[in-house]
């Protein structure tokens, strides 16, 4: 699970883009109990949700011509313009080239060789997330991509992620790790999109995961504050309850519930 002592590779940041920024902000603070924050007049709109006032993701308005609303997912390195260099040495695509934000850090935006998109974040004053791996914040990630041995290959080139196979009763799942801390620092997995239905119809994305207490509740409220349901909250032994859902925008992320031993 993710943790707030993040090391290169790992997961350090998520932002939405929203078409309707104060609708996400209503939805979001009705289901986790998020409070957004305007990082000022210089941040073009950007915004941070806190919980607790801790920062627990970013937000920020988007249009038609930047895509569908949807979560991003940005994984710490220690050199943004080497990295976004590897990208496109490895059949991927810089989407946006790293830039400087205010003193706080170097972002990119990347997509992979099926076209996922994803960030970076290049710490400076800011090292990431304040709040992770805890209910009402980001817990794992997950990558629905149609080549898994071909997505591996690509962010263990770009990010210097690792795999392990996980066995369930039903198959295998394949985790992902950063080189540091070897598989007990595993942050998330990748999954044939052609394996799921659900997922196949929306195509390739890296979908976020977000730590509840209750996912039976969880779901129930995201209906009422007019999300989708994608999937109803369901057991996964030794895992938990997991449910993947859809703000009213349409942004996709999942819930999990852990199992009582991964809470420990």
């Amino acid at each position: 699970m993710l943790t707030t002592r993040f090391v290169d590779g790992a997961p350090n940041w998520i932002d939405v883009g929203a078409r309707d920024l104060d609708g996400a902000c209503s939805f979001y603070g009705g289901l986790f109990g998020w409070q957004f924050r305007s990082a000022g007049p210089d941040a073009g709109g950007y915004g941070f949700f806190e919980l607790d006032g801790r920062t627990v993701a970013g937000g920020m308005r988007t249009t038609a011509d930047q895509g569908p609303p949807s979560w991003t997912v940005y994984f710490r390195c220690g050199d943004a313009q080497a990295t976004a260099q590897a990208a496109g040495e490895a059949h991927g695509r810089v989407l946006v080239p790293p830039t400087d934000v205010m003193g706080q850090g170097r972002m990119a935006l990347l997509a992979d060789r099926a076209g996922v998109p994803f960030g970076l974040w290049q710490p400076q004053r800011r090292k990431g997330l304040d709040r992770a791996g805890e209910p009402g914040s980001l817990c794992w990630v997950e990558l629905y991509t149609p080549d898994v041995a071909a997505a591996a290959a690509f962010y263990h080139r770009v990010l210097g992620l690792g795999t392990c196979a996980v066995s369930f009763p039903d198959g295998s799942y394949t985790a992902v790790h950063p080189a540091e801390g070897g598989e007990e620092a595993m942050f998330g997995g990748i999954v044939p999109l052609g394996d799921d239905p659900t997922e196949a119809a929306s195509g390739a994305y890296w979908m976020p995961y977000f730590d509840v207490a209750e996912a039976d509740a969880t779901v129930a409220r995201a209906r009422e504050l007019g999300g989708t349901v994608r999937m109803p909250a369901t057991g996964i032994p030794g895992v938990g309850r997991v449910a993947r859902l859809a703000d009213p925008d349409g942004a996709r992320f999942a819930v999990l519930q852990p199992a009582p031993r991964q809470r420990t």
